[in-house]
C-alpha cells in the first residue's frame, strides 16, 4: 500500500515537469529551425527552478563567403633580380635604384572562398598593386619604343621613378592557429599569384621642368605569374613574393631580369 501512493505521488509530481520539457522542446525546435535558415548554429543550456534557458547564438565557422573587403595592405621594398643576382648587368645598369626608395605597395579589394573548418581556409582575392622603382641616373625611359629605351638628360632630377601598376589575383591557402590566451591567432599564408599590367609611368622632378608625367606601356609584361608567402600574428605579418616571369616583354637586354617584393603586411 505505502508503495501504491509513493509511486502515485512521485507521477504526479512528473507531470508538471514532463509538460515544462514538452513546452521547452517546442521552443527549441523552433529556435533551431530559425538558427538553420540563417546559417547559425544554437546551444541550449540546461532550465533549472530558479534559472532561465540560456541561449547562445554562434557563427558557423565553415562555409563559403564572397564580398567586398580591403585587406592584406602590402607595404614594402622592391628587388630586381637580374639572371638571379641583385647585382644589374651592364645591360641593365641604367635600371640601377635607390634600394631604400624602391617600394612595393598593394592591397586587396575583392575576396571569395571557402572555410573548410576554424583553422583553413581556401580563398580567391583580387586586388591592385605598384612596383616603385626609384632609379639613380638622370635618364628618361623612352615612350612607344620597339625595345626598351632611354635618353640621358643634363637635368638633376631630384626624383626620377620608373614604376608599374598591376591587377594582382592571388589564391591563399590560409591556415590559422588556436586563440592563444589573448584570443589572437597565427596566420600561415601561401599560394599562387597571377598579375594583368594596368599601366606603366615615369615620374620626374626637377628644378629645371618642375613635376612631369609620362604614361606607358614601357615593355613591362603584360601578364606577370608567381608565389608568395605571408606569416603573421593577430592583423601584422610579413611577406614576401616572387615572379616566375620577367619584368619586361619584347626587349631582348632585359631577358631574365625579375622581380621580387619583401615586407610588412597590415591587415590578415
Amino acid at each position: 500500500m505505502k508503495r501504491l501512493l509513493f509511486t502515485i505521488t512521485f507521477c504526479s509530481l512528473l507531470v508538471p515537469v514532463f509538460a515544462q520539457i514538452k513546452t521547452d522542446s517546442a521552443i527549441t525546435q523552433t529556435d533551431t529551425s530559425r538558427a538553420k535558415k540563417h546559417g547559425y548554429k544554437l546551444l541550449i543550456g540546461i532550465k533549472t527552478k530558479t534559472d532561465t534557458v540560456k541561449t547562445k547564438i554562434v557563427k558557423k565557422s565553415s562555409g563559403f563567403n564572397f564580398g567586398l573587403t580591403f585587406s592584406r595592405f602590402d607595404l614594402g621594398f622592391a628587388r630586381l633580380l637580374d639572371n638571379g643576382s641583385f647585382t644589374l648587368s651592364s645591360k641593365n645598369q641604367f635600371l640601377d635604384y635607390k634600394g631604400g626608395k624602391t617600394a612595393y605597395v598593394g592591397f586587396d579589394v575583392l575576396q571569395m572562398g571557402y572555410r573548410f573548418n576554424p583553422y583553413f581556409k581556401v580563398y580567391l582575392a583580387g586586388g591592385f598593386d605598384w612596383t616603385l622603382i626609384r632609379l639613380r641616373q638622370n635618364i628618361t625611359i623612352q615612350e612607344n619604343t620597339s625595345t626598351l629605351t632611354y635618353t640621358t638628360d643634363n637635368v638633376n632630377y631630384s626624383k626620377n621613378r620608373f614604376s608599374a601598376s598591376y591587377l594582382r589575383i592571388p589564391l591563399a591557402f590560409d591556415f590559422r592557429t588556436k586563440d592563444d590566451k589573448r584570443g589572437n591567432k597565427f596566420h600561415f599564408t601561401a599560394g599562387p599569384e597571377i598579375g594583368f599590367l594596368l599601366n606603366g609611368k615615369v615620374k620626374q622632378i626637377s628644378d629645371e621642368f618642375g613635376k612631369k608625367k609620362f604614361y606607358d606601356n614601357y615593355h613591362f609584361n603584360q601578364f606577370r605569374y608567381g608565389a608568395y608567402a605571408r606569416v603573421g600574428y593577430k592583423s601584422l605579418g610579413l611577406f614576401v613574393k616572387y615572379y616566375q616571369n620577367g619584368m619586361f616583354e619584347n626587349s631582348p637586354d632585359q631577358n631574365g631580369l625579375k622581380n621580387m617584393n619583401f615586407g610588412l603586411t597590415f591587415g590578415l
